[in-house]
C-alpha cells in the first residue's frame, strides 16, 4: 500500500507543503484534498517534493491543476526539492520547464518574498 505523508507549515508569505513518500493513483486525491484546503486560505504555495520517492502522471496533473488555480487567482504554487530520480515524469512530461522549480524550500522562499506584491 503507497504511504503518503502530507504536512503544512507557514514561511514568510508562503505556506509550505511538505509531501513525502509515493504520489501515485491512490494517494493522489489526499494530495488534491490537501491542496484545495491550503488553496482556501493561501495565495502562494509551495510544494515540498524533496521526501518524494516516486510520482506518476494523476499526481501530475493535480499538481498542474492547482498551479493554473492560483495562477488564475492571482497566486503562485512553486516545486522545491524535486528529485530527478523521483519525480522524472516532471521532466518527461515538459512540466520541469513550465512549472517555476528551486532547488531548495528556502530559496523558493526568498523568490516569493522577492516577487510578493507590496
Amino acid at each position: 500500500m503507497a504511504e503518503l505523508r502530507l504536512s503544512s507549515e507557514q514561511r514568510g508569505d508562503s505556506l509550505v507543503v511538505a509531501v513525502g513518500g509515493e504520489l501515485d493513483i491512490v494517494t493522489s486525491r489526499q494530495l488534491d484534498e490537501h491542496l484545495t484546503r491550503a488553496r482556501r486560505e493561501h495565495r502562494q504555495i509551495i510544494l515540498d517534493l524533496a521526501a518524494v520517492e516516486f510520482m506518476d502522471t494523476s499526481s501530475l496533473a493535480v499538481i498542474v491543476g492547482h498551479w493554473k488555480r492560483l495562477q488564475a487567482a492571482g497566486g503562485a504554487l512553486v516545486l522545491a526539492g524535486a528529485r530527478y530520480r523521483y519525480t522524472k515524469t516532471l521532466w518527461i512530461t515538459g512540466l520541469a520547464d513550465r512549472l517555476p522549480m528551486y532547488d531548495t524550500v528556502d530559496e523558493a522562499v526568498a523568490a516569493g518574498q522577492a516577487t510578493a506584491p507590496g
